[in-house]
């Protein structure tokens, strides 16, 4: 909570902080970058900085964590801040590195709004920050200690299937021989790969096989003609380089779209291009478990011959008692399915469903809208962005 004269100073300056959000994160990333460049070089994402995509996820975060603490002073955004510090634990991100990061965000909200940025209003936002901080420091510790396999482990690609033209799964086990600890279906893993100029850049992957295995499934999307952003550095170089006996150093499962144990509740698995993963996983996951409720499977795709896992999610969806499964697809599609973009309208959605989104942004706004109008209720709707977080972006 913040105490009362920060949250006045706060509520008086936001406005102002939130307009230069943008030029006070991109200076802040070229200070950090500047004084600590290995961290560009083995932790942050070099094409989501390029793009900017991460400076508008930071911008995002800030804005919408400072706003919560004045309109809900009794509680916190809990689920940005989990979403958040899943994604720092699958990185590696210490305690010590927050107060990194204190430096150089400070530095430059204080270079951007120059002397506007008063002691009192220092202290105000230096408040907003520790919160912030100190409450992600606490999640990530949780989940380390949670962790089955903390910290980094090679493991050695057993066999890699090409899915499609431009979708690759890669099946691993442990180099070192040891147990596998479980995942929750809808989970990711890091991936750490040493690139050819020496840097090593970190992606994160959706576990794209069934819970209990001995084996580590991902399903990686080639990136080419990204737009402004540089073509994806990792997964060109999983698809061009990664074979059977390479190995590769991957995280412990994190993500917090995982499903909850309900076998009574209706459910909604939404999914567009590679957004498809998670959902297989959740699919086999509810075959598994003889889920009895209704379940309706909705996916959508360039054209049948995109569709990732497109065998596993029919197949999943077959065993399970109370299944629709609908799929659109922009061209080519085939007899039982559609053919366009996703569009909810003639689609049966039972009361009380809880809904698991992934895809890109315009296709998880357009299916939540579409569900809030079917009366689904908003804390059942959930998400998962591949990428940085840009739901809560001004852009």
């Amino acid at each position: 909570m913040l105490s009362e004269q920060a949250a006045v100073t706060v509520r008086a300056t936001l406005p102002a902080v939130g307009a230069h959000l943008d030029e006070i994160t991109e200076r802040f990333y070229a200070g950090l970058f500047t004084a600590r460049p290995e961290l560009l070089r083995d932790l942050f994402n070099r094409g989501n900085q390029a793009a900017g995509t991460q400076r508008q996820a930071l911008a995002g975060s800030i804005a919408a964590f400072a706003t919560h603490l004045l309109e809900h002073p009794e509680s916190r955004p809990d689920a940005m801040l989990a979403r958040i510090a899943h994604k720092h634990a699958s990185l590696g991100v210490t305690p010590e590195q927050y107060a990194l990061v204190h430096e150089h965000l400070f530095a430059a909200i204080a270079g951007v709004l120059g002397e506007a940025v008063t002691p009192e209003v220092a202290a105000a936002w230096d408040e907003v920050y520790w919160l912030m901080a100190n409450a992600l420091v606490a999640i990530e510790k949780r989940l380390y200690e949670e962790s089955g396999e903390p910290g980094w482990r090679n493991w050695e690609v057993v066999e890699r299937v090409a899915e499609t033209a431009d979708v690759v799964t890669f099946r691993l086990r442990p180099a070192d021989g040891g147990p596998v600890a479980d995942f929750r279906a809808g989970q990711y893993v890091s991936v750490r790969a040493e690139l050819p100029d020496g840097a090593r850049q970190i992606r994160q992957y959706s576990l794209s096989g069934a819970p209990g295995s001995t084996l580590r499934q991902i399903s990686v999307k080639r990136v080419l003609d990204a737009g402004d952003a540089p073509d994806g550095e990792v997964s060109n170089h999983l698809h061009a380089r990664v074979r059977e006996g390479d190995v590769l150093e991957l995280s412990a499962p994190y993500g917090d779209l995982v499903l909850e144990d309900a076998a009574d509740t209706p459910l909604l698995l939404a999914s567009a291009g590679i957004g498809v993963t998670p959902m297989v996983a959740m699919l086999a996951r509810l075959a598994e478990t003889g889920h009895r409720a209704p379940v309706t499977v909705v996916h959508g795709d360039r054209s049948p011959a995109d569709h990732a896992l497109r065998a596993d999610h029919e197949a999943y969806a077959e065993k399970l008692p109370d299944a629709a499964v609908h799929f659109w697809y922009e061209q080519d599609a085939t007899p039982g399915t559609l053919t366009g973009l996703v569009d909810l309208d003639a689609v049966d959605v039972p009361a009380g469903t809880r809904a698991y989104l992934c895809g890109p942004l315009p296709f998880m706004r357009a299916v939540r809208a579409g569900l809030l109008e079917k009366g689904v209720a908003a804390s059942d709707i959930h998400y998962e962005v591949f990428g940085p977080d840009l739901w809560l972006s001004r852009a």
